[in-house]
């Protein structure tokens, strides 16, 4: 049997003025361009698309010469506005395809439903093939109503492998994964991580970004800002960006040429630094925590200001006060005085801030580091004398004459300890800490305790006073978590980052205030603490007995009484890591125990069902994903808690200590 052949719908031009908008149009919702966008479209490139028209009949069914218009209501609205703005002419022909069979409706559905969105990647090669012609990205997304970021990314898409836009083509790969790979411009390394994720369970597009910028240094990195993007990439590095996604400036390839830029800038710093006359200048990017402890500071005399300074110093100090004076009553301070008073407030400090002489014979014999601080900037810290630089003649310094020495805060780095393998990722139970993780947590509690300690006088010089009564009555003060003899102890393990952290830092700003109330000459140090007061005799009491706490858990060290002295210590202070800023990452504990725990922590803080959210992904993706979950929880491990008062644990090896009641109650 043949098939009956298709007729098509007949097509001409009609007057504009012979067309009438449809009510059987279906389009009832605005989507995409305006009304006025299309118009501008048609007015630059015609009408690119007929209308579909139905003439319109009259009672006895014949045509009235009128049309009306169920298929491409917008485009008439389109010319309707161009004829308004007598840009078209009335009468003015358009193309329309003529329908007499079915229902105007149907019709109008059926145009709307069938019609394809123009694929990505089509949209890509399009622009693609504008720029080559020439345009740039300005005009062409002047030309399709887009705004130029929507196409840089479109055209981001070039710097993806062919094979990967193949397989998008193919729906094997989504639009987000794309994306994700167009971080990088290297089609091998693209192929290559494609590749190991085919058998993977996460494809997901962060973890594309992270498996492509491996081996890279984020802009955010203190090195980077000390340096500068410009200089980087003037002298020939390259500087991923990631157009989809927020990337915090990008991701530097090249860190060799950035460790060699930081060392040529920081070298240039420390000749100019050397100039002043110091014996020594140490530069590096970053110290370890406590690396002057062995080491005196010399006390500097901040250089007086000129009579020019001190006259714009007391202008600013007089508006200052008079801002503060003239708004203290008002319930809501305009922002404008809020920002002049932090701007004054800036440039007080500025003046407060002076550099600091020195006594010239120390500088002789004295040195100074220079590296980068937290924030990028650079930071020079001058005067500290060796041990092995100083005079045998010279009085002993300070840190021997005190019975507990005010050394600077935090200890020499020693050797590390016997390291402990990790555990298996395959390991799903709750088993124990490893012993080098155990090691740095209990190295951020132990400088969170010192800091705590400090803020609380009474607490400390009871925790003194226990240490020197065993000592006194019992020739033993092991069973104290402070080490007096009196000493800091070291770090064996120290987590990276510690002289960043806040304790950390609140140790360093009160010992440098204490010091600079301390005289020069050790002889002159017992009339200046006589001529202290109660409360500050007691806070730098406290000071000083905070620097010698050791709560630091190691493998090869027993000291079972001493930790427990520390969690009592940690009691009493009311000790909270989470507001000293200790959280949980995948550096700092998520990435180092098992899943198990994993589990356990996102159970505990987000609840069971939270956790079933997770319990199906590989261990790295699930330290990922928990470290998110778990942000802003103060969710802690249980090592890192004040624990609760209980019953002190039996320890056949070492015979229990009676204190006396009234000094078992006070420590209670």
């Amino acid at each position: 049997m043949t098939p009956t052949k298709l007729t098509l719908s007949t097509s001409r031009d009609i007057p504009f003025n012979k067309l009438v908008l449809s009510q059987a149009n279906v389009r009832r919702i605005k989507a995409g361009l305006s009304i006025e966008q299309l118009a501008e479209d048609i007015a630059r490139r015609t009408l690119l698309q007929s209308l579909t028209v139905r003439p319109i009949l009259d009672g006895d069914g014949n045509e009235t010469g009128l049309y009306d218009v169920p298929v491409g209501g917008r485009r008439y609205r389109a010319l309707e506005l161009l004829v308004k703005q007598k840009r078209l002419a009335r009468t003015a022909p358009v193309p329309c395809v003529i329908r007499t069979d079915g229902l105007a409706a149907e019709d109008s559905l059926a145009e709307n439903l069938e019609r394809a969105p123009l694929h990505p990647l089509d949209q890509f090669r399009a622009f693609q093939t504008l720029r080559e012609a020439g345009l740039g990205d300005e005009d062409i997304a002047a030309r399709f109503f887009v705004t130029p970021v929507v196409v840089r990314q479109r055209l981001r898409l070039v710097t993806v492998s062919p094979k990967l836009l193949d397989l998008y083509a193919e729906d094997q790969i989504t639009l987000d994964q794309v994306m994700a790979f167009s971080v990088t411009s290297d089609h091998a390394r693209q192929e290559q991580v494609w590749d190991s994720l085919v058998r993977a369970y996460n494809r997901e597009p962060y973890y594309i970004r992270k498996l492509l910028t491996e081996g890279t240094v984020r802009a955010a990195d203190k090195r980077v800002r000390f340096v500068g993007i410009e200089a980087y990439e003037a002298a020939g590095g390259v500087v991923q960006r990631d157009l989809f996604e927020p990337d915090g400036g990008g991701w530097l390839q090249d860190p060799a040429l950035l460790d060699r830029l930081v060392a040529e800038k920081l070298a240039a710093v420390a000749e100019t630094v050397r100039a002043e006359g110091w014996k020594w200048i140490e530069g590096a990017p970053d110290f370890p925590y406590g690396h002057t402890a062995r080491m005196r500071r010399l006390i500097g005399t901040p250089i007086p200001l000129t009579e020019a300074d001190q006259a714009e110093r007391d202008q600013l100090q007089a508006e200052y006060d008079r801002l503060i004076e003239a708004h203290a009553g008002a319930d809501a301070v305009p922002e404008e005085i809020e920002r002049q008073v932090e701007e004054i407030g800036i440039a007080l400090a500025a003046f407060d801030d002076r550099p600091l002489s020195f006594d010239p014979a120390e500088i002789l014999r004295a040195g100074a580091f220079v590296s980068i601080d937290a924030d990028g900037d650079l930071r020079v810290d001058r005067g500290y004398v060796r041990p092995e630089d100083e005079p045998v003649t010279d009085p002993v310094p300070v840190e021997a004459v005190a019975t507990i020495p005010v050394v600077e805060p935090g200890m020499p780095v020693a050797e590390p300890g016997p390291a402990n393998t990790e555990p298996p990722e395959e390991d799903e139970g709750l088993k124990p800490l490893p012993d080098r993780l155990v090691a740095e947590l209990t190295a951020h509690r132990t400088l969170a305790l010192r800091d705590a300690l400090a803020r609380a006088p009474d607490v400390a010089f009871l925790a003194v006073l226990h240490v020197l009564c065993l000592q006194a009555f019992y020739r033993s003060g092991a069973d104290s978590a402070l080490d007096i003899t009196a000493h800091s102890p070291a770090f064996t393990v120290q987590p990276p980052g510690l002289a960043d952290t806040a304790p950390a830092k609140a140790i360093d700003a009160r010992h440098q205030t204490w010091l600079g109330q301390l005289p020069a000459d050790p002889a002159d140090l017992w009339d200046t603490l006589t001529g202290f007061d109660g409360d500050s005799q007691g806070a730098l009491f406290a000071h000083c007995a905070a620097l010698t706490v050791n709560a630091v858990r190691e493998p090869w060290t027993r000291r079972g009484r001493a930790l427990d002295h520390a969690d009592r210590l940690a009691r009493a202070v009311e000790l909270d890591m989470a507001a000293a800023g200790w959280v949980p990452t995948v550096d700092t504990y998520l990435g180092r125990v098992t899943k198990a725990r994993i589990l356990d922590a996102v159970r505990e803080a987000k609840g069971a069902e939270t956790a079933q959210l997770i319990d199906h992904l590989r261990k790295p993706d699930m330290a990922r994903e928990a470290e998110r979950l778990l942000a802003g929880t103060g969710w802690l491990p249980d090592i890192l808690r004040a624990p609760e008062p209980g019953p002190e644990p039996e320890r056949a090896q070492e015979p229990p200590v009676d204190l006396p009641d009234y000094l078992t109650q006070a420590a209670e």
